[in-house]
């Protein structure tokens, strides 16, 4: 609700949480603002709390037994398993959300939304950096004339080979080789845009008839 999405969010939570210390990309999204900050510092100390808690429990358990090692074992093992039901509880995530959403409009002005439902990362569609190299399809001619909108493909950005960077690039750029582009669309045409040779423009009329077919079908699915 910080607005990372789920797999994310779920993964940033369960390695602070755990002390487990992975280092990814997404990490520095999980500390980059104030509010996911003071989350991801609350994890860590109920996560330290937590694990000194079981260790002194299972230590009080078992010098208290008085030789009764099995029951012990039992117990621990059934409120693991009663405790692992309860934090995967709809009805628990329920009376949780709302607590958490008012937490968080307090302590940071950050909006509260799933980026990845927002850009509709589903149905196979994905954000896809492409490394342009000379002689490739979208490489040297502006975006304009590339007619990717017609293959159902969106370009979000450009990192130049310098570290500048464009956002929201117009249809007069152009993607030069050595650059760093971030497109927008369905995942199998991604992967054969990188691949696509400069030449290839029946690739280019292949990819504009498949994604009419596609709107097609999916206006008369709808409709």
């Amino acid at each position: 609700m910080s607005g990372l999405s789920p797999d994310v969010a779920q993964f940033q939570a369960a390695t602070a949480f755990t002390g487990a210390g992975y280092t990814t990309d997404e990490a520095e999204a999980a500390t980059e603002t104030p509010g996911r900050r003071t989350i991801i510092t609350q994890l860590f100390r109920l996560g330290s709390l937590g694990l000194v808690s079981a260790i002194a429990s299972l230590v009080l358990s078992f010098t208290r037994s008085g030789g009764d090692d099995f029951l012990s074992i039992v117990y621990i093992v059934a409120g693991s398993v009663i405790l692992f039901l309860v934090a995967r509880s709809s009805w628990l995530n329920s009376v949780v959300t709302p607590l958490i959403k008012r937490i968080l409009n307090r302590r940071t002005d950050l909006e509260i939304r799933d980026y990845a439902k927002v850009l509709g990362l589903r149905d196979k569609y994905r954000i896809a950096e492409i490394d342009a190299d000379e002689g490739d399809w979208i490489t040297g001619s502006p975006l304009a004339e590339l007619d990717l909108p017609d293959e159902g493909v969106r370009v979000l950005a450009i990192e130049r080979q310098d570290g500048s960077y464009i956002g929201a690039p117009g249809s007069d750029s152009e993607i030069q080789s050595g650059d760093t582009a971030v497109f927008y669309g369905q995942e199998n045409r991604l992967q054969e845009l990188a691949d696509r040779d400069q030449s290839d423009t029946q690739a280019h009329e292949d990819a504009v008839e498949e994604h009419n077919e596609y709107i097609k079908e999916q206006e008369e699915s709808t409709g």
